[in-house]
């Protein structure tokens, strides 16, 4: 892989690593994934006392239905439960599939919640942020993540190449959602516009909405 290549992704990643925010909550909710470090740094706010409920939601995605044969929460949990997490601390929400239904799901689980710390990976901070307004109306909240850096701490579950096909999907949402109605509208900035354009140019597709990957309607 080229140091342009990894120039370009790195602009993306520190953009939205720049989202990175996090303070007293009445519970922490995480968006669970493939990346169990995730859990760990949710764990560790827990333990901090940010929050004192720490919910999981997630069932399966493009990643975890060929990771794991149960849902992404119930991976979390076992996880959190041998940190050392009390059970008693945990609410499961084992049906969402995106970053909407982890959202509107955990809504309904929380009704009297009144801030909240959503914790996701590094590249979908930005998204959540996005989508908290759509899904939650009037609810605080804090978007946060781990601090890893990048090339070099990126999950070995998908590894350098899948991150960044993974981003150049997460930006196309962010510029693509709000007309459906799923995001709020964002301004990228034009640096971040031109690294994404570049990494599409070089091949990182394959997490492109449907009708925009190259093969679309090819069956693949």
């Amino acid at each position: 892989m080229t140091s342009e290549t990894i120039k370009n992704a790195a602009r993306i990643w520190d953009y939205f690593c720049s989202f990175n925010s996090c303070a007293l909550s009445d519970a922490i909710v995480v968006c669970c994934s493939y990346d169990l470090r995730i859990c760990d740094y949710a764990c560790s706010l827990l333990k901090d006392g940010v929050a004192g409920k720490l919910v999981l939601s997630g069932n399966s995605g493009n990643w975890t239905r060929h990771l794991w044969d149960k849902p992404e929460a119930h991976v979390f949990n076992e996880r959190a439960v041998a940190l050392g997490v009390d059970p008693a601390q945990i609410v499961f929400e084992d049906r969402a599939t995106n970053i909407g239904e982890n959202i509107r799901y955990t809504r309904y689980l929380l009704p009297a919640a009144r801030t909240v710390t959503f914790v996701t990976k590094p590249n979908t901070i930005l998204r959540v942020r996005l989508t908290v307004p759509i899904q939650w109306s009037g609810v605080g909240f804090y978007t946060a993540c781990p601090q890893f850096s990048f090339p070099e701490e990126v999950s070995n579950v998908i590894g350098l190449l899948g991150i960044i096909s993974e981003m150049v999907g997460d930006v196309e949402r962010i510029l693509k959602y709000p007309e459906l109605g799923y995001q709020t509208p964002h301004e990228l900035p034009p640096e971040v516009v031109q690294s994404w354009e570049y990494l599409i140019r070089k091949g990182f597709t394959h997490h492109l909405l449907p009708d925009n990957r190259p093969d679309a309607g090819s069956g693949k």
